[in-house]
C-alpha cells in the first residue's frame, strides 16, 4: 500500500501485489480508478476532462468503480461524491468512507483488498443510514470500463420443451433506449455478448443473473466480476440483480443487492469479488465463451 498521484489526483491509494494494482481516490469517491497488470493498461475507463478534478455542483462520471443506490431516482442515485473521503488501511487493503449523502443521509463505504497471491480482489460495499427517513433501495455497485472491448454475460440454463420446462427461468428488463437489434449484441443459447463501439450510444439490458458473474475483454485481458443472486429475494428494475450499458466511451458492468428498506441507524452491504486474466483469446461465440470464459469465471 502507497499514498500516490494519479491523473492529477493526489493522495491516491495504490494497492499492488506482484502482478496487478488498484488505484483508489481520496479526492472524490469512493472511487477505483484503476485496475490492471502493473506496467499495463488500465481496463477500467478513465473520461476525458474528468481526472484530477474535484469539487463540481453537479455529479461526474469520470470512470472507474462507485457504489451506487438503486431504483435510479436521480436526486437519490446521483448525490455529489466530488469531495474528499476518508480512508484508513485495513488487513490486506484500504477502507474509504463518504460523508452521509445531503439529500439521503446514507454514507457510502468500501473496503477493499487484494489478494498477495492471485490477481483478486475483494470490495465489500456498504450503505448506511446516518438520516431520519427509511428508503426502499438497494446497494448499486457499476464498474466503467475502457471502450474498445466486449462484456460476456452467462444467460440461464437451456432445457428442451416438455413437462419440466413450462415455466420461465429467465427475466430480462429493457429502457426506453434499449434497442435489440443493435450490432453490438450478439444473443446465443448460452451467453450474452455485448460489443462497446464507439460508434454508437447508450443501450442497456438488465438480467437476472443466476450464474452470478460477468466478464469484459479488452484486447488480450479479461476482468471477470462475481456477485451473489439470492433465489426469491426481490431485486430491483423488475428483478433485475445484474445490469450492463454502453455508450460512445465505456461500457458498465453493474451488479445489484435485493431491494431492502434501509431505515435509520442501519446499513446494508453488497459483496463483488474481481479476477484480473492476460493472454484470454477472442470470444465470437458459445463455444468460445464456455472453452475461455467460464474457467476464469468458476
Amino acid at each position: 500500500m502507497q499514498i500516490v498521484e494519479f491523473n492529477g489526483w493526489k493522495n491516491c491509494v495504490r494497492l499492488a501485489n506482484r502482478e496487478v494494482e488498484l488505484i483508489v481516490t481520496t479526492a472524490v469517491g469512493p472511487r477505483i480508478m484503476r485496475f490492471g497488470f502493473i506496467g499495463g493498461r488500465n481496463l477500467f475507463a478513465e473520461i476525458k476532462g474528468q481526472q484530477g478534478k474535484s469539487g463540481e455542483k453537479k455529479w461526474m462520471i469520470r470512470g472507474g468503480h462507485r457504489l451506487w443506490i438503486s431504483p435510479e431516482i436521480p436526486r437519490i442515485t446521483s448525490e455529489l461524491d466530488n469531495e474528499p473521503v476518508a480512508f484508513r488501511p485495513i488487513p490486506g487493503g484500504v477502507r474509504t468512507i463518504q460523508k452521509p449523502g445531503c439529500f439521503t443521509g446514507i454514507a457510502k463505504m468500501m473496503d477493499i483488498t487484494l489478494s498477495p497471491g492471485s490477481n483478486s480482489v475483494r470490495v465489500v460495499h456498504t450503505l448506511s443510514n446516518k438520516g431520519r427517513k427509511t428508503f426502499e433501495i438497494a446497494p448499486w455497485t457499476l464498474t466503467v470500463l475502457a471502450p474498445g472491448g466486449k462484456a460476456v454475460i452467462p444467460l440461464p440454463s437451456k432445457a428442451g420443451h416438455g413437462l419440466s420446462a413450462l415455466l420461465p427461468n429467465q427475466a430480462w428488463t429493457l429502457w426506453p433506449y434499449t434497442h435489440l437489434g443493435d450490432k453490438r449484441w450478439t444473443i446465443g443459447a448460452k451467453y450474452l455478448l455485448f460489443a462497446q463501439d464507439r460508434r454508437l450510444g447508450p443501450n442497456k439490458l438488465g438480467i437476472a443473473c443466476r450464474a452470478g458473474w460477468a466478464a469484459y475483454l479488452l484486447g488480450p485481458f479479461a476482468f471477470v466480476k462475481r456477485f451473489e443472486w439470492r433465489e426469491g429475494a426481490a431485486y430491483p428494475d423488475g428483478g433485475m440483480n445484474f445490469e450492463t450499458f454502453s455508450n460512445q466511451e465505456f461500457l458498465e458492468l453493474e451488479s445489484l443487492g435485493p431491494l431492502l428498506k434501509l431505515a435509520p441507524g442501519r446499513s446494508v452491504t453488497h459483496v463483488e469479488r474481481w479476477s484480473l486474466h492476460r493472454g484470454v483469446p477472442a470470444c465470437r461465440t458459445d463455444a468460445d465463451a464456455d472453452r475461455h470464459i467460464r474457467p476464469l469465471a468458476q
